[in-house]
């Protein structure tokens, strides 16, 4: 008797039209993702298309919802991959009901409802809540790296943004000459015519042009040319943000303190530059530099953003609730804003963060909340205490931390937020921002932490069942 295999026949034609769900087994991710887009509000999404019928008919915000929520959850981010997935997975299709929207429409349909995507993680967090994954515990506040959409060598100071302007005004003068001679341009054709310390002060006046920054928002232009003199902008402004602050700090200087006391001497004399200092990065210039080692490419100094979590912690849950950059006291208050949203009012039981996080006055304001503030004074890699920083609230926290109740509690920290950090840059793949602009970046970071919880949500419904 002859060797006999299973028989393979890539000829052989289906009997019946095929069904793709059926190829899909029961408990896949992409079903959960279909039944949780099923029960988020969607409005801000729908509202954004005209009501009337008229135009070309788009594809139903729900699909591509499901889809982008299914891609980010797998690690796959880019358009044209999230295409070609609807042809060739068999989990795409079946999200996309056999459809295969191009990679321009994906693009664009991220920039379009680039707000409303942000939200889908107040979505999530809603269903986490309902399945009881949202209880306030321990909350772990820390911050990662990511690489931003640019790159180290496109950074430039003030005269080389100067000097590129004038060199590309001078090529557009160029041209126009050799194209027009000693004529204007636009003449019409012949035949038609007719006829604190000054350093705080100097942080808070930064502070505030940050903020106003963030609301404003604005895309990143996609000419070089608009991109330079919006990078030559932004140098201007920081430079009056700087004078301003200034003449402010030497005006208060020459009245009285708070208390009515004279100051005991003038300021330091200090001139600000003429021009802006520093360097701006043409490519995205709500980039900063930071060091940052990525795998794979020799460490050094690349353009970066950093970005903060502050997940709660009920040992198996590692909830993102505050997927919002910031410090200590913001990172707080946005994860109690995200909860609030979602109906979780308990007030945390501590907050930990490591000795970086560190700042007196906003420790004190959490305290007066009635929160537990742990954090160490010292990082791990000093040894022994930072100078000056003896007595009082110092001593107090290194004795807390020391005791049995402080340490186990403190001791969670690596737990709670490293599982968190490993998981969205190592497993899932997500180490650099793809898109530009501080709006942008930051509605691809909400709908990541967003994907994060879901995933979370789906590994707690297939343990339930």
């Amino acid at each position: 008797m002859g060797q006999r295999f299973v028989a393979c026949d890539r000829e052989q034609s289906f009997l019946m039209p095929p069904d793709v769900r059926e190829w899909l087994p029961e408990g896949h991710l992409a079903w959960f993702v279909l039944d949780a887009v099923g029960e988020m509000d969607l409005e801000a999404f729908y509202g954004a298309y005209r009501w009337d019928g008229r135009s070309r008919p788009a594809y139903d915000p729900a699909m591509m919802v499901a889809l982008l929520l299914y891609a980010y959850a797998r690690g796959t981010r880019s358009s044209r991959q999230i295409e070609r997935a609807c042809e060739e997975d068999v989990a795409f299709r079946v999200l996309a009901a056999q459809q295969r929207p191009d990679h321009a429409t994906i693009a664009r349909f991220l920039e379009r409802h680039q707000d409303a995507i942000a939200d889908l993680f107040g979505e999530v967090l809603s269903l986490c809540a309902k399945q009881g994954l949202a209880s306030v515990g321990v909350i772990a506040v820390d911050g990662t790296k990511l690489a931003g959409n640019a790159s180290r060598n496109a950074n430039a100071n003030y005269e080389q943004l100067a000097r590129e302007i004038l060199d590309e005004a001078k090529a557009v003068d160029a041209a126009e000459d050799e194209l027009y001679g000693d004529a204007r341009g636009d003449e019409l054709p012949e035949q038609l015519r007719t006829g604190e310390g000054r350093r705080a002060w100097l942080r808070e006046a930064k502070r505030q042009l940050e903020e106003q920054r963030a609301k404003e928002a604005r895309p990143v232009p996609r000419s070089r040319g608009k991109r330079l003199k919006e990078a030559k902008r932004r140098l201007d402004e920081e430079l009056w943000t700087e004078v301003r602050a200034n003449r402010a700090y030497e005006h208060y200087r020459s009245g009285r303190m708070k208390d009515g006391r004279r100051f005991s001497r003038p300021p330091d004399p200090y001139t600000p530059p003429a021009t802006p200092q520093g360097q701006i990065n043409l490519t995205d210039p709500f980039a900063r530099r930071q060091g940052l080692a990525r795998p794979r490419i020799p460490a050094g100094l690349q353009r970066a953003s950093r970005r903060q979590r502050a997940p709660d912690r009920d040992r198996r849950r590692g909830m993102t609730v505050a997927p919002d950059f910031g410090h200590l006291e913001p990172m707080l208050d946005a994860a109690q804003r995200e909860l609030d949203a979602v109906g979780v009012t308990e007030v945390p039981q501590v907050l930990v963060a490591d000795a970086g996080y560190w700042h007196q006055q906003q420790m004190e304001r959490i305290v007066d909340r009635g929160i537990p503030v742990l954090i160490p004074p010292d990082a791990k890699s000093r040894k022994g205490t930072r100078p000056g920083w003896d007595g009082g609230l110092y001593a107090f926290m290194r004795r807390v931390l020391a005791s049995d109740r402080g340490g186990e509690l403190y001791g969670q920290r690596q737990a709670i937020i490293e599982p968190v950090f490993a998981n969205t840059k190592f497993n899932r793949g997500i180490d650099r921002f793809r898109r530009r602009g501080r709006a942008a970046v930051r509605a691809e970071w909400r709908l990541t932490t967003a994907t994060h919880n879901l995933l979370k949500l789906h590994r707690h419904a297939t343990a339930a069942a």
